[in-house]
């Protein structure tokens, strides 16, 4: 009997990247909150996540004509540019600081959260392998 890591381990696979992902978005932020012009980005987890579902699945969307976009333009199709919580400061820059480093933050932490739970199961995993 062969062991399913996709069962093992479950959404907590895609999660783990999708939350890399979105640290890359807010760093991003975070690095272009002086540059003039510049539209915050962030990544909807839940739609993201939802999507990663779908399609482990095996319910993905396909492309069905040459003409179509592919699924992959460098972001993740869930990715965006956030609404702004201020008003505009003559420069066009959307970039809150303070709100980045608090999304930042939190998204660091879920981060943390998803590795040490896939550490458990492999640990779990390692047990079971090893007959303890």
């Amino acid at each position: 009997m062969s062991i399913s890591f996709d069962n093992a381990f479950g959404i907590h696979e895609q999660a783990v990247t999708l939350r890399q992902q979105r640290a890359e978005l807010l760093a991003g932020n975070l690095a272009n909150a002086d540059t003039p012009g510049y539209k915050a980005k962030d990544l909807d987890f839940k739609a993201a996540l939802s999507a990663a579902q779908s399609k482990q699945s095996g319910m993905s969307l396909a492309q069905t004509s040459e003409g179509h976009l592919a699924a992959s333009l460098g972001l993740h199709p869930a990715a965006g540019f956030r609404n702004p919580d201020q008003p505009d400061t003559g420069d066009g820059n959307s970039v809150d600081v303070q709100v980045e480093r608090n999304l930042f933050l939190q998204n660091a932490l879920e981060y943390q959260t998803s590795l040490q739970f896939l550490g458990g199961r492999i640990k779990g995993l390692m047990t079971a392998i090893k007959g303890e």
